[in-house]
């Protein structure tokens, strides 16, 4: 009987821990991420640099439809006195590991920013590493998806229907066991 109450309770610390843990770290994704939101919203350049790593790049389209880059150094030198009064929120976000990603959004009276954000857990704390963002009309919404069974279908995974043109097609040869496909 003693047994089992020890092992009874050994497994709820456990669990407790386990918990905690996964509770811990999505406060720590959390509060980067809203580091970098509520530094942006009031120009707080001391909670925008405890949010980004000192290396991370903004990226998105310019006008003319060219990858745009900005170092984060450039990004936290330019926000304006004050902030930039924007409303924000975390769409979503995941981890697994050392890595995470999010979505944020950014209102301001006549646009919106959509950021898609890559974390790194670094040296124990999560940074934003990149920032892909794209300028937006209030009404636009973020896309996305959720497949239920644990993952997306590849073109070169799903069954094509009978009689189609990809049906008709002879399998890709299998690549060499030294071939890893990336070069």
């Amino acid at each position: 009987m003693k047994l089992n109450k020890s092992l009874f309770a050994l497994i709820a610390l456990l669990g407790i821990s386990v918990s905690t843990f996964a509770q811990s770290e999505d406060d720590a994704i959390k509060e980067t991420i809203n580091n970098y939101l509520d530094g942006g919203a009031v120009g707080d350049t001391a909670r925008l640099n405890r949010a980004f790593f000192p290396y991370a790049n903004l990226r998105n389209l310019s006008k003319d439809g060219k990858v745009s880059e900005m170092p984060v150094k450039k990004f936290i030198a330019a926000v304006p006195a004050g902030g930039a009064k924007w409303t924000s929120k975390i769409v979503n976000y995941s981890y697994a590991g050392t890595a995470a990603t999010a979505v944020t959004e950014e209102e301001l009276p006549t646009f919106k920013f959509v950021d898609f954000l890559n974390l790194l857990k670094i040296n124990g704390e999560w940074k934003i590493v990149s920032r892909v963002y794209s300028r937006v009309e209030k009404n636009v919404t973020v896309a996305s998806s959720s497949p239920s069974g644990g993952g997306f279908s590849t073109a070169s995974s799903a069954t094509p229907a009978k009689g189609s043109p990809a049906a008709a097609k002879k399998p890709a040869p299998k690549p060499k066991p030294s071939d890893d496909g990336w070069k």
